[in-house]
């Protein structure tokens, strides 16, 4: 009997969903809704613990994480998520993200950005924040 060997080959697009788990969604909401609503981002949903955006193309979730897992906190060397990066297009974008929305909203930059990252690419370019969780978080330009 001749054995039939099957090959498919998958082609992803893009990542559908990326769901974060939070703290307290009192305190991350509003910091999201403001941070997402800056970036051109629509709210899917929004429920009792959960709430999800979108730009058009991919999701990104809030859920608050249950009683039983929050002992430890959130830490971005834990395994899991280490942060999460905007795209946008010039430096011109990312230093005004940070005169626009991190300047007056008091959210502290790291590493004294915005400002290049050699170490990454020669045209490395970003602006990085934590949200009330730590989790990081940077607007960047290649």
């Amino acid at each position: 009997m001749e054995k039939i060997i099957f090959s498919i080959k998958l082609l992803i697009k893009s990542y559908y969903h990326l769901t974060i788990n939070i703290s307290d969604y009192e305190k991350s909401l509003p910091f999201y809704k403001d941070l997402f609503s800056y970036l051109g981002w629509q709210v899917v949903k929004e429920g009792a613990k959960h709430a999800g955006f979108t730009d058009g193309s991919a999701e990104i979730w809030l859920k608050e994480t249950g009683e039983d897992y929050k002992k430890s906190g959130y830490h971005r060397k834990r395994t899991g998520v280490n942060h999460l990066a905007f795209r946008v297009k010039t430096r011109e974008e990312v230093d005004q993200f940070y005169r626009e929305f991190l300047v007056p909203r008091k959210i502290s930059s790291l590493y004294g950005s915005p400002k290049p990252f050699p170490q990454y690419t020669n045209k490395y370019y970003a602006a990085f924040f934590e949200d009330p969780d730590r989790l990081k978080l940077e607007v960047v330009c290649l």
